[in-house]
Formats: C-alpha cells, structure tokens, sequence
C-alpha cells in the first residue's frame, strides 16, 4: 500500500486564526500578488485589563482589544505610566451583556424574545445608534502605499499599526503576524532599562513588529530579513508607526540579511543593502539580538544559529540574544504520535552552542520564564517560550 501524505498549501498564523471576529482592513495588492491587510494591535496599560500571566496549564489567557479604529485610544506611550484613560471595549462589552441579560424579556411560553432591529433605513428609536453603512474599498498596486500624512493623523500613541497578509505558502510565512513576535514585545516593554539607549539586531524580522517596539526605547534597531517585497513591508510598517519609532529619536534601519551568507550585501545597486558605515555601526555597538518565530525549519534553524556564532565572534562587545519559540505539536503517520520535531532540533542547537569549549567566547542559555505582564493580545500558551543566549570573552 502505498503511503498516505497530507500536504496543505498555505498557512495561517494563530493570531489571525483565534481572532476571526476582528476586523483585518485590506488596503491593497503587493507585488506579488497576495492581499496585504492593515490591522491594529492596542497596547494595554490599565492593570486591571490584563491577566499575569504564567505557564501553568493549558488556559488561553486573552486580554482585551486587540485591533481598534484609528484615532481612538489615549495618547502617552510609556511603560509603568498608570493606567489608559479608556476602559477596554471587552470588559465594557461584557457590563453591557450582563446588563442586557439581567433585563432580557420573556414571551408567555417562557422563551426569550429577541428585538430585532428593523430593516427600514430609518430606525423609530432615536436612542439607537444608525446601522454603519459600508463604502467599498478600490484596491491599489504596491507602488500606490498608505500616505504617510493620513497615517499619522489617524495614528496613537498606544496604537501599533502593521501591515501583513494572511494564509501564505511556508516560505512567506514572514508576511504574517505570529504570537511568538507579541511575546518578544512584551517582554521588550517589560525590561525597558536592557533596551534603554542600545543598538539592537534583529534577525528574520518578518513584518518587523518586534523592531517596531525595540525602537520606542532603543537607540538604533537594525530590522533584517531577506527578500525586497518582505522588506518593503517591513519598511512600511517602520513608516506607519513613526509616531512610536520617532518620537524619542530612536533610527530603524531595514537591512537585508541573509542567514546563509557569509558576508553582508554592500552593493548599492540591490534594495536595502548595507553601507560600510551601517556594518562598521553593527560590529562596533551592537548589543542585542533578536529573533522570535523563525524556528520552524531545520535548515532554517542550523543557518540562523551558524549567523549568530559568525556575529558573536564579530561584534565588538558582550552581547545577549534573545529568542522567541513556539513549541508546536504534530502528529506524524512516521511516528504514529504526537513530535515536535521542529523545536526538539531548535533545543538541540541549544545545547550545542551551550556546549562549544573552542574559541574565544563562552556561551550561557537560560529560559526566560513568561510571567511578565501581558501588554498585547494573543493567548500565551504554555509552549511559548523565550530563551536568553549570553555571549561573553573567555577570562
């Protein structure tokens, strides 16, 4: 008999699976194609609208909005500031359900009599807001983005703006938001001060969310990847949140780096390629590095671990990676059970690295555990998870 296989073409993030309820604005085609999607992610401030959370059982701890209309929000984006002067739109959803429910009407058969709202364009209860009407949306080209001006008008400063697609081929995975990028920026919110002022890399930026963030407190963030239509969404979304990114005179820079090459691209003639001044910049003050979501391909993952030993070795001082992981489980007709093979081999570089004697660096792994609060919306399983790889000179 011959064997069975299973192959699906595409892949959604989890982030857009477990929200399909929240609204996903399309605002054009790029190049290739594909429909790119512009979605707001809202920062939490109010301590009372976000769970701790920890690791402990399977819960899926949910915290409130995650995508609101631009323009709303308040302003002030700044960790520990207290809490928004807005209460989230969930817990007051939820006290007007419960309100609605305690007075809810009853026919004479004891069932519930549901009001519906009249289909006539004029409503008789005046105290009802009118049905929102819809205006369809012309779908431009790439070349035709977002103005920038419209953008920040509508922008605030609790609001991160991005813009992605959604149910991609494997290799454009990246064109997606992952909850492995929300996880990374929590935790960059979280530990402020390791930021504060610091050159920071990141590697396999995808739609450069987790940049977007560093740069509200960092000096200098180099967003990298591979790819000119990848990077030219990372350069949009860097634009769209200008209002985040700039206002404490934080530079991004979107860089192409390619984990299976040696040598940085210096030839002006390719998009996003590096100046000897951007490299001489990374070497002499980089130190931190970032990736969160890449781990999904051995391959991948074996290339991304090699750039990491090559800048180590590289960089001019002690530095910190910081790494972001979903352990995802699959069933397999090989096994017959339920692997993770793809996180087994990122635990297995791990060691390796942990274990390298030669050389003039030392390399320490930790796990970093997930109980800092949650600024972002996404369900923070227990198998996310981040790992922190320190670099120091042998003594």
């Amino acid at each position: 008999m011959d064997e069975v296989t299973f192959k699906s073409d595409t892949v959604l993030s989890d982030v857009h699976l477990y929200t399909p309820n929240q609204r996903h604005l399309m605002v054009r085609l790029n190049s290739m194609g594909q429909p790119v999607f512009l979605s707001q992610f809202k920062l939490v401030w109010n301590h009372d609208c976000w769970t701790d959370s920890g690791t402990q059982g399977d819960d899926h701890r949910d915290v409130p909005t995650e995508e609101t209309p631009a323009g709303t929000g308040s302003t002030g984006f700044s960790p520990g500031s207290g809490c928004s002067s807005e209460e989230s739109p969930t817990r007051a959803g939820a006290e007007v359900t419960d309100q609605e429910g305690a007075g809810a009407q009853l026919d004479e058969d004891g069932d519930l009599d549901v009001v519906r709202r009249p289909r006539a364009p004029s409503d008789p209860d005046p105290a009802r807001p009118p049905r929102d009407k819809v205006h369809p949306m012309i779908l431009t080209q790439e070349e035709d983005e977002v103005p920038g001006d419209k953008a920040r008008e509508s922008s605030t400063h609790d609001i991160i703006r991005i813009e992605h697609t959604m149910a991609t081929p494997l290799e454009d995975v990246g064109k997606q938001v992952w909850r492995g990028a929300l996880l990374l920026a929590d935790y960059i919110l979280f530990q402020w001060d390791l930021f504060q002022g610091r050159t920071v890399l990141e590697l396999g930026a995808g739609t450069g969310f987790a940049s977007v963030v560093a740069a509200t407190v960092a000096q200098t963030v180099y967003c990298t990847d591979v790819g000119a239509d990848l990077l030219a969404m990372c350069q949009q979304n860097i634009a769209l949140n200008s209002h985040l990114t700039g206002s404490g005179g934080s530079v991004v820079k979107v860089r192409e780096l390619d984990w299976r090459k040696d040598e940085l691209c210096t030839d002006p003639e390719v998009p996003f390629s590096w100046s000897e001044e951007e490299i001489s910049d990374l070497y002499n003050h980089t130190t931190i590095l970032l990736a969160a979501e890449v781990f999904y391909d051995d391959d991948l993952t074996d290339a991304l671990f090699r750039t990491l030993l090559r800048l180590a070795h590289r960089l001019k001082n002690t530095c910190v990676a910081i790494l972001s992981v979903e352990k995802r489980l699959n069933f397999t007709l090989s096994h017959l059970d339920v692997t993770c093979e793809a996180y087994d081999h990122f635990r297995s570089c791990l060691h390796q690295l942990e274990q390298l004697r030669e050389g003039p660096l030392r390399f320490a792994v930790e796990p970093v555990e997930a109980s800092f609060p949650q600024r972002l919306v996404y369900q923070r399983i227990r198998q996310l998870e981040l790992w922190k790889i320190f670099v120091e000179p042998v003594t």
